[in-house]
């Protein structure tokens, strides 16, 4: 069995719900105080032990490329200005891993940008992150608790939450097979954002998968589905012909990066996280009570 070793994160999107924002800065770069939403996701795969990271992107967004690579002048500067904790900083991630990049041409859908990803994944199992869930896990981190599902299972997995009724249509929403308990279920098939009376659970694709290559083979062929898309879940269905797929219900908090509401409440918490800020933050919260 192959070991998980890379990840992909498509970040090629234009971020519409956050205009006028997005029109110059990719959304992906949205701050959560100080560090922009894609570098929680990156730190993520790191510590998930991913060795290699793929980003797609447009070419409207080479700021998030500039912000993984290492600035040389901002680093000279910082060097003769003695200021050796703020160098430490952004030298940290690059040194750490190699973040690669692969443009995605045109706007058809997340199918089609892990498509993107093929001469990447050499065909080799993958994580794929979605840029606009951040997870904070419980006991280790959302990719990590996938990829020891793939290795008890050798099979693609996806991750899930719960979400209430209200949110069903949101979502993929899982079927596991009849009978299929605990928090790792096989799948007899995934419905995309359906209704609720038709809905076979509340189990919701949480933007973390672990893929195996043969998705590739699908994604190739697929015609394009709702919205004129190449959607990833039509394909994920085609896979399951083939082979098993789980889900995983992830142990930790999901934040929806993509909503204004989820932004907002990722940025208090992790505000709230840190000893430098928690004061600040308190004092904030209580005087607006």
């Amino acid at each position: 069995m192959q070991k998980v070793r890379k990840a992909v994160i498509p970040a090629a999107g234009f971020g519409t719900r956050f205009l006028p924002f997005t029109k110059a800065v990719p959304k992906e770069m949205l701050p959560l105080v100080d560090i922009p939403t894609i570098e929680y996701i990156v730190r993520e795969a790191i510590e998930s032990g991913i060795e290699e990271v793929l980003i797609i992107i447009n070419k409207e967004k080479e700021c998030i490329r500039t912000h993984f690579g290492h600035n040389v002048v901002l680093e000279e500067f910082l060097a003769s200005k003695n200021k050796t904790k703020e160098l430490e900083i952004i030298k940290e991630l690059p040194n750490k891993i190699k973040v690669e990049f692969t443009y995605q041409e045109e706007q058809l859908g997340l199918g089609h940008a892990v498509l993107c990803a093929y001469e990447f994944a050499k065909g080799e199992p993958f994580a794929l992150l979605l840029g606009d869930d951040v997870y904070v896990g419980n006991k280790m981190p959302a990719t990590k608790q996938l990829i020891a599902a793939y290795n008890q299972t050798a099979s693609s997995i996806l991750g899930t939450l719960e979400v209430p009724d209200s949110d069903v249509s949101k979502y993929g929403i899982c079927k596991p097979l009849p009978n299929e308990k605990g928090t790792l279920l096989k799948l007899e098939s995934v419905v995309e954002k359906p209704k609720l009376e038709e809905a076979p659970s509340n189990l919701a694709i949480g933007g973390r998968y672990i893929l195996t290559p043969a998705i590739f083979d699908y994604l190739k062929t697929q015609t394009r589905g709702a919205g004129g898309e190449i959607q990833l879940t039509d394909a994920i269905l085609r896979l399951m012909e083939k082979e098993a797929v789980y889900s995983l219900a992830i142990d930790g908090r999901r934040y929806d990066i993509g909503s204004k509401k989820g932004f907002l409440e990722a940025t208090v918490d992790f505000a709230l996280k840190r000893a430098d800020l928690y004061a600040d933050m308190r004092d904030i919260i209580n005087e607006r009570k």
